[in-house]
């Protein structure tokens, strides 16, 4: 008897979901599907859902900038604003990267990764904050509260709580390699000096070119009692970025290295039979009702082995039995995915 490995069944599985995501896309009236890329550009996408209203945001390089809108598959007809633009000199004066908003102790939060126009690169290269007390972010004034005291320099900022304490996350250069750290937060713009390297790069997938890269990471709960920490790896300018995963127990120490597992292959890579290369620096947010999870993450339609022309994706995700996510392939652009429930009526 001819038996399947179980790396391969995963992979029929995986093709199976995304068959049958566009299949169901194709029977529904158009206004209820929405195709990939949700933009024209635009790296490093970020949404969260907060009172009927989806904010977005991604890397424009030379500013910060939001959407509103009530469907984020439909981000080319969302209200847009321009929130803040870098002084004219200081350590946050350029590449204004990787943009993530957050509502935290009844504020807007947007943290962001910027560099020195004088000093430019990755030697002083860090994480900073602005606050908003608006209950809509795209009015009001926000407010620099300056670099966030990460023990090294770095990017991709993150933030989540759990257990009613609110954890930092960011990606911090440690010689040639970018590793990723978790602090506590002592309020949304200080961490404990306490910053513990939780994952670096050790697997042939995650280094390309010389380079050694985990960055982004981005926080989910599991649906067994694990956490989940998702990260990108490898370098933007390689075909074959893509996601791996930390698993932790609900129950455990998080800044305990020990409590951190790094599981040995991608979660959701490229898809070269769709056209999708370089998957990555993703977020995760829900359907208006609760019921979907949905991933948006950064994509190039050409193998061309450069960090240009990513542009933002979205498609839904679903659950293994064991509680873990199964992302299954990325989705080809242009092909009808339906839109999140709730949404599509």
């Amino acid at each position: 008897m001819t038996t399947i490995s179980p790396i391969r069944t995963a992979f029929i599985i995986n093709v199976l979901l995304c068959l049958s995501v566009v299949l169901s896309g194709q029977n529904l009236p158009k206004e209820q599907t929405f195709t990939n890329p949700l933009l024209a550009s635009g790296a490093d996408p970020w949404v969260i859902f907060k009172d009927g209203y989806y904010y977005y945001t991604n890397t424009t390089g030379r500013d910060l900038t939001l959407w509103r809108t009530s469907d984020f598959t439909d981000l080319s007809q969302a209200e847009k604003k321009t929130v803040w633009t870098p002084p004219a000199s200081g350590p946050n004066s350029k590449d204004i990267w990787a943009p993530e908003l957050h509502h935290l102790n009844g504020k807007w939060y947007l943290y962001y990764t910027a560099t020195d126009k004088v000093k430019p690169g990755d030697q002083n290269r860090y994480v900073f904050v602005l606050e908003n007390a608006s209950a809509n972010p795209l009015t009001g004034n926000w407010t620099d509260k300056g670099k966030i005291n990460t023990n090294y320099t770095g990017l991709d900022g993150s933030i989540f709580e759990h257990k009613d304490k609110q954890y930092f996350l960011y990606s911090g250069y440690v010689g040639p390699q970018s590793n990723l750290f978790i602090a506590e937060m002592v309020n949304p713009w200080t961490i404990t000096t306490k910053q513990v390297e939780i994952a670096r790069p050790t697997l042939p997938w995650e280094k390309y070119d010389g380079r050694e890269i985990c960055e982004g990471p981005e926080f989910l709960k599991g649906k067994r009692g694990q956490l989940f920490i998702v990260y990108s790896a490898s370098a933007c300018w390689d075909d074959n970025y893509a996601l791996g995963i930390l698993t932790a127990s609900e129950t455990s120490d998080l800044l305990d290295p020990a409590s951190w597992t790094k599981a040995n292959q991608p979660v959701f890579a490229k898809s070269t039979a769709n056209s999708v290369f370089g998957p990555g620096h993703n977020c995760f947010t829900k359907s208006p009702d609760g019921k979907e999870d949905w991933i948006v993450y950064h994509a190039k339609t050409e193998a061309n082995k450069e960090c240009k022309d990513r542009t933002p994706r979205a498609q839904r995700f679903t659950w293994k039995p064991d509680g873990s996510p199964d992302f299954g392939i990325p989705v080809a652009a242009g092909a009808a995915v339906p839109k999140p429930s709730s949404i599509a009526k």
